[in-house]
């Protein structure tokens, strides 16, 4: 899947596909979740939050958005790194993680669900190491602090 994706950074008319998308991944991460009923929330949270303190890139297949990374790069905060499902394992997640990694040269760091063993997963392999513990104060979910920094 990934030769066909291209990179790009986001664009005001993207927020309708990127919510979108978002609602698709988390719903397929946690199905026992409403997600839908957070939609407002979220929107919020996108246009007020993401949209302008961190840098968003979009990935595009042919067919449409098919992931997006949000990096802060005055300090390395990723917050989101988004993928549709049926790209779980394709390669694409690793993609968006170079790129946010050439947005932080120096480090990134990020919360992740600690029952989201996949993410976890994908985050270690990616050369992250786990600093410590937290809570998600929205869903109340504990979380592990995950830190990137270059060789």
């Amino acid at each position: 899947m990934t030769d066909a994706i291209k990179l790009r950074p986001y664009q005001a008319a993207d927020e309708d596909a990127a919510i979108d998308l978002w609602l698709r991944s988390w719903q397929a991460a946690y199905p026992e979740l409403d997600f839908k009923s957070r939609l407002h929330w979220w929107r919020a949270r996108w246009r007020n939050e993401l949209v302008v303190n961190a840098t968003i890139i979009i990935a595009e297949a042919p067919a449409g958005m098919v992931g997006f990374v949000t990096v802060d790069p005055r300090n390395g905060y990723l917050d989101q790194l988004v993928v549709v499902p049926e790209a779980w394992g394709s390669g694409l997640a690793s993609t968006l993680m170079t790129k946010a990694k050439a947005l932080a040269p120096a480090g990134l760091e990020l919360q992740v669900n600690q029952d989201n063993t996949r993410a976890s997963r994908f985050y270690l392999k990616q050369g992250f190491t786990v600093m410590g513990e937290s809570v998600n104060p929205q869903s109340g979910r504990p979380t592990f602090l995950m830190r990137w920094r270059p060789q």
